[in-house]
């Protein structure tokens, strides 16, 4: 007997738990795919495995739906693989240690893989009821997506010849509230700026006075979730601060600014080491500015801390020129959002963060993460950047770069999933898009009028040890999603 064997519905919890008893982290999903396949020949279903795992098993239509046209079921099976210090098992070989509580499920000292091993359940279990040669389920043809590698970029779904996918209309499996449709989410695409500096003669700094000048206590947040919060970016007061030095004095130097470690964090903390004639003028000027930047922030960061150390410095300052090319960058690229969307009620469209400072031997490197959920918006973003950077000197990269999945004002299915959510509950879901991705982007992108809307069960704390996946709201999404197809 298997720790979910009681639970309904039999066959979704079946399927978990025979998926968490393979490794299956992102990068290791060999064994998994391997399973998915081996179901599928069990079960006499045509399937496909491409290079990177990828797997699509085709499923003919049932009842009254058998002309219909396809429809796609998409699902990641990958988990983020995570673990307590004193856990001893090897996510990399072992299976998960499966733990029922009052409506959850989780896994012992792990993550549990709730995110996304349930969808790969819920289409397993459609599956095998339309292999059992009686089958229950009222479904259009089916075309259900197993991707690998979501958690690490999306290169699974990017690698994916969508050309196999006949369907236009997909229900994405990737969400984690019920209750909630998702019907857009952003692209994103990684941007480096690079300021070259020179570093001079020590006798630049004869009669300065050097010191470390730090901002901290900032609220910071996710880029995609807290991005239009209003909240401080550290490296960004950064900027202005040193504006502020620079009129005071001229002749003041910079020795490095540092400040956040992920594109897609908002920093927190940043420190530059300067060096001034006037510290006693400077350290008042940032008390004055630390008053100004608390009332600016006071309902979103009042935490902000300010302060100036004085501090020895083993090495060269920088040129005036480089200084002030990085002290530009820092004023002149925006930064934060940049435009909200006019469909969604407070949704960011169009965002970027600057999430990471880095002095490096010969250059500043700024680490920004451009978000939209309109493509053309993300690429009027990036050029921006790249004119800004040429204007000023500067050197710029852009790297991983995924679509975003816009809005669609006319969806049948959304329609549909809406009506079928009242029916069943006698309340209205939530239509939801978020100015972060998930896979649907890179369908959209390869599908021509393409159709979707993504739903889950209820979790928490995913990507955690501490992830839990419900019970009931796993049972209730079961149907829904059932129930939705019988009317598609």
């Amino acid at each position: 007997m298997g720790v979910l064997s009681d639970l309904q519905p039999a066959l979704v919890w079946k399927y978990f738990e025979q998926i968490c008893a393979i490794p299956h982290g992102s990068g290791n999903e060999q064994a998994i795919s391997n399973y998915i396949v081996d179901f599928a020949r069990t079960k006499g279903l045509k399937y496909v495995q491409d290079k990177v795992n990828n797997v699509i098993i085709w499923a003919p239509g049932t009842g009254d739906k058998q002309e219909h046209a396809p429809v796609i079921l998409q699902g990641h099976m990958d988990m983020v693989a995570q673990k307590l210090p004193d856990c001893d098992i090897n996510m990399e070989t072992d299976g998960l240690r499966l733990k029922l509580g009052e409506d959850i499920v989780y896994a012992e000292g792990t993550t549990l893989g709730g995110d996304d091993g349930v969808a790969v359940a819920y289409m397993m279990a459609i599956l095998d009821d339309v292999a059992s040669g009686n089958p229950s389920i009222i479904h259009p043809p089916l075309e259900c997506v197993f991707t690998v590698d979501e958690e690490c970029g999306m290169t699974g779904a990017s690698s994916l010849d969508m050309t196999l996918l006949k369907g236009r209309t997909m229900v994405n499996l990737d969400s984690e509230d019920e209750g909630y449709l998702l019907v857009s989410c952003a692209g994103g695409v990684g941007t480096l700026v690079t300021v070259p500096f020179e570093r001079v003669e020590s006798d630049y700094v004869a009669g300065l006075k050097s010191a470390k000048v730090v901002i901290s206590g900032l609220t910071g947040g996710h880029s995609g979730c807290e991005i239009h919060r209003g909240r401080a970016n550290a490296d960004v007061l950064m900027g202005r601060v040193l504006e502020e030095l620079v009129d005071i004095d001229y002749k003041a130097l910079l020795y490095s600014v540092n400040g956040g470690d992920k594109d897609n964090v908002i920093p927190s903390r940043s420190e530059a080491v300067i060096a001034t004639e006037n510290l006693k003028e400077f350290t008042e000027t940032v008390s004055d500015l630390r008053v100004a930047f608390a009332q600016e922030f006071k309902d979103t960061d009042p935490g902000l801390k300010m302060e100036v150390i004085p501090c020895d410095v083993d090495v060269n300052p920088m040129d005036y020129e480089s200084r002030d090319k990085i002290i530009a960058a820092l004023n002149t690229i925006p930064n934060g959002v940049q435009k909200m969307s006019p469909d969604i009620e407070d949704l960011p469209e169009t965002s970027l963060n600057l999430g990471v400072m880095v002095t490096d031997d010969t250059e500043v490197r700024l680490t920004y993460l451009v978000r939209s959920n309109v493509d053309a918006s993300k690429d009027e973003l990036k050029a921006r950047i790249e004119a800004i950077a040429g204007e000023i000197g500067a050197g710029f990269s852009f790297s991983g770069d995924y679509p975003g999945w816009a809005y669609r004002k006319d969806s049948a299915l959304r329609d549909i999933m809406f009506q079928t959510f009242v029916d069943m509950y006698g309340r209205e879901p939530v239509v939801q898009a978020i100015h972060a991705g998930v896979e649907c982007g890179m369908f959209a992108q390869a599908i021509d009028d393409f159709d979707a809307v993504s739903i889950g069960p209820d979790m928490m704390d995913i990507h955690t040890p501490g992830e839990r996946l419900y019970v009931e709201s796993t049972k209730r999404v079961w149907e829904y999603l059932l129930e939705v197809l019988a009317r598609l």
